[in-house]
């Protein structure tokens, strides 16, 4: 299968590209602001998987222009897309009283205006070939999280967009799910969460730990595959049994 992953430079992204890479698919991943970690993810990949082609585009999601440019590309460089993975996304951490109009703008554009061009961008040849795959990386955000209304609103958006998704094109032979993520260990959350998240994730989570990257990868492997065709307009939990943050 060829995949097409968004942010596939760092964190649970490049742990994706990796292990779809290591499955024996192509990859077309794009990164924004940073080149020489584009070209590291190439160069492990040639050195890994040297009978895979693993691209790397650059895109701002937040450019509606760019991202039908890109879709081209990719489906050009790969011979066509059969997964779309959402993966990148943005945060302007903020109190609701105190957000400014720009930043509510912001993520949007990124992590929910970005991930549904990219969906209407792809779906034609989904709906052509009679196949997708189409995986978008929620959180337990999407349930509320003290000052992260932006980035919480936007993560909800994508699990009602997997559904209409779904029920708008599974006839079609396309699924479209949500992976809703419990506090994955990540240099980013490392920086970004407060001590307290990560305290409450391992004395509350049934499962003892945090999540990682390789477990986010496999789900997307999972979801990609013939074996998860009847899954469909899913939110799929990946949280190790705790579903919601302070």
């Amino acid at each position: 299968m060829n995949f097409f992953i968004t942010g596939g430079t760092r964190g649970i992204g490049r742990c994706i590209v990796e292990q779809v890479l290591a499955a024996g698919h192509n990859v077309a991943f794009t990164w924004n602001h940073d080149a020489d970690a584009a070209a590291a993810v190439q160069r492990h990949a040639a050195q890994t998987a040297p009978e895979q082609r693993c691209v790397a585009l650059r895109l701002d999601l937040a450019d509606a222009a760019a991202i039908d440019a890109v879709c081209d590309q990719a489906d050009s460089a790969l011979g066509g897309i059969d997964v779309l993975v959402g993966n990148a996304a943005i945060n302007r951490p903020s109190l609701a009283v105190s957000l400014p109009d720009a930043d509510w703008r912001a993520v949007m554009d990124v992590n929910l205006d970005g991930n549904f061009r990219l969906c209407r961008a792809l779906l034609p040849g989904f709906i052509a070939q009679r196949r997708g795959r189409i995986v978008l990386l929620s959180s337990v955000a999407a349930h509320g999280m003290t000052g992260q209304i932006a980035y919480n609103v936007s993560k909800a958006g994508l699990i009602a967009m997997a559904a209409t998704l779904a029920r708008e094109y599974g006839r079609r032979g396309i699924t479209a799910n949500a992976l809703v993520l419990g506090l994955v260990d990540t240099d980013l959350s490392r920086d970004s969460a407060p001590p307290k998240t990560f305290e409450h994730w391992l004395g509350q989570c049934p499962s003892g730990r945090l999540g990682t990257p390789h477990d986010v990868a496999q789900a997307v492997l999972y979801l990609a595959s013939d074996g998860a065709g009847f899954v469909n307009g899913q939110a799929m939990h990946l949280t190790g049994g705790l579903d919601w943050v302070p």
